[in-house]
This record gives C-alpha cells, structure tokens and sequence, in this order.
C-alpha cells in the first residue's frame, strides 16, 4: 500500500478557521470534500517550509506556521496518508483560491457543519473539542 506524507494548515484568523473544499477527484471518497489546505513534501523539504511553500502554490497566501496539533494516520482505500496538521496564522484574509471550489471561515464548534475528507476529522473533532486561545 502507498505511503503518503503530507501536511496541513489548519488556518486561524480572529476566532474562525479556514476551510477550504476540494473538487473533482479520481477516488470519488474525496470529490467536493472539505479539508485543511496542504500538500505533499519534497524531498528534503521540513514540514513547515512545504507547508510555505503549499499554500502559496495552492492560496497565493502567506502563513505564519506555529506548532503542531496532532499527526494523523488514515487508511484510505487506495492508500495510506500520515498528515501532520500544524496551527498557522495569517494577518488578512486575501487570498487567491487556485485549486479549491469554495472556502468557508468558520468559528470551531461550526467545523463539523462540514462535509469533511475522513483524515481531516480527527483534526475537526481535536478543535471543537479545545479552545486554542486557553
């Protein structure tokens, strides 16, 4: 089974974080999925520079990243994907969506509002469950 390590923003503006939906997929279990925006790292790239470097591909966006929330190990039917979700902050909300449909800036206990890619919901769950302001 194919290894897939990726990383994610789990953006923070005020009180509401951002979410962004993916479009047609070849794996139909991620078509019109929302998700934290991320990517794939390259080789020798660290986390947090692919995480830069992503959201600038994908957002024309740049992002403060801080730390790490959670690592998350999903087995999707065609492969496996090792997520590391790091908390990201961002001083305005201009961006530019390239590879997404739609987005949504939602305050956390409205996250699970969404229809979500089934890795991200662990990351979901961990931020209506706790007030990253405490």
């Amino acid at each position: 089974m194919k290894i897939i390590e990726v990383v994610t923003a789990v953006i923070k503006f005020k009180n509401n974080f951002f979410c962004v939906q993916r479009g047609e997929h070849k794996y139909d279990y991620l078509s019109y999925k929302f998700e934290f925006p991320g990517g794939k790292l390259e080789n020798n790239e660290k986390p947090k520079e692919a995480l830069i470097r992503k959201i600038r591909e994908e957002l024309d966006y740049s992002i403060k990243v801080g730390k790490k929330l959670v690592t998350v190990d999903h087995q999707y039917p065609h492969f496996q994907l090792i997520m590391s979700a790091y908390l990201c902050h961002v001083s305005d909300t201009n961006f530019v969506l390239k590879e997404h449909v739609q987005y949504k800036w939602l305050e956390r206990k409205r996250l699970i509002e969404l229809d979500w890619a089934a890795a991200d919901i662990p990351i979901v769950q961990m931020l209506v469950d706790t007030d990253l302001n405490s």
